[in-house]
């Protein structure tokens, strides 16, 4: 027998401000149709004044927890994917831990932007599948509200706040590709290409948060290329093809992007969970918000072949093959 990593519970939270893209108008050299045309957004949630990043996470866990059927008490770590944290430390981890009531256990954070999430379950799945945990809560929150150049109309209009949350638990398998849960992993990232996505502040440089900056197009060219190969290696890992997947749960950060990665990949826009015009792009919390949405709607059901996959600043990026 196989130990897998199973995702048995998911839940998400947004917070209740809705911002619309007509608001951008009032400040900026911009449209509803802009940005709809370049991005797919529609709208985007922003986090409330005292609404951090670990209070979006721990309600996004609790509600994986009611999922899954289990309390905080069951859980044995807690990994936050998240380059907006409440502090520079503690970590959100353990800031959700206290939120939650847990007094066992570890927890702390992965930074990998937008790519975090991914990092995150694969970290979780290797944690479960060697035997060091039975039950992880995977966590992806964002406040990136915090970090726009409300000046800048190419960055501030594409991001959004959010969290969701994953319970993954150990469960035994067959040790083929039919197993529920975590089949394979692939990670990827190369520092040459920082520029093209990165916060102009930190600790050790201007001791200040800073704010967000991209390049836009050579970002999109590289993301595409990137993504795609991302998952055919995770899929050729798992011993699987493309007309296995059920669904393709990507980073939810343009929908141009999302279409282009589903082309090169020939996998249908049918099967591809896209939130992306309700959420903007939260980073790391991107693809959990997605999938929790996708189950909440019936799209997603047991059984069914998932590739989830994502590409943020570092450059960094991968995907996850999960059986749900």
């Amino acid at each position: 027998m196989t130990t897998r990593a199973v995702a048995t519970g998911i839940g998400h939270y947004l917070p209740e401000r809705v911002v619309e893209n007509s608001w951008f108008e009032e400040f900026l050299d911009t449209s509803d149709e802009w940005i709809r045309t370049r991005s797919g957004i529609e709208r985007r949630h922003f986090a409330a004044e005292g609404e951090t990043t670990s209070r979006m996470a721990a309600h996004a866990s609790r509600a994986a927890l009611d999922s899954a059927g289990i309390t905080a008490d069951d859980i044995d770590a807690v990994i936050v994917a998240t380059s907006t944290p409440d502090l520079t430390f503690p970590s959100v981890a353990t800031m959700v831990q206290n939120e939650l009531g847990m007094t066992r256990g570890f927890g702390f954070d992965i930074q990998a932007v937008c790519a975090g999430f991914i990092y995150a379950l694969s970290t979780a799945n290797a944690m479960i599948v060697s035997g060091q945990a039975q039950r992880i809560l995977v966590i992806g929150a964002e406040t990136f509200s915090r970090i726009m150049d409300w000046e800048d109309r190419s960055t501030c209009v594409l991001f959004g706040d959010g969290a969701g949350a994953l319970v993954l638990e150990a469960r035994s398998g067959s040790g083929n590709a039919s197993d529920r849960g975590v089949l394979a992993t692939d990670l990827n990232s190369d520092g040459r290409y920082r520029e093209m996505l990165y916060v102009d502040g930190g600790v050790s440089t201007s001791g200040t948060a800073g704010k967000l900056r991209m390049q836009g197009n050579p970002l999109f060219r590289q993301a595409v290329a990137k993504l795609a190969a991302t998952a055919d290696a995770a899929l050729g890992k798992a011993g699987l093809g493309h007309d296995d997947v059920d669904w393709i749960v990507p980073h939810q950060a343009n929908i141009r992007i999302i279409q282009g990665t589903a082309k090169k990949l020939d996998v249908p826009m049918e099967k591809v969970v896209v939130t992306v015009q309700d959420h903007g792009n939260t980073s790391a919390a991107s693809i959990p918000l997605a999938l929790s949405v996708a189950v909440s709607e019936g799209k997603i059901r047991p059984g069914q072949l998932l590739v989830a996959e994502a590409i943020g600043g570092g450059l960094a990026w991968g995907a996850v093959v999960l059986r749900w």
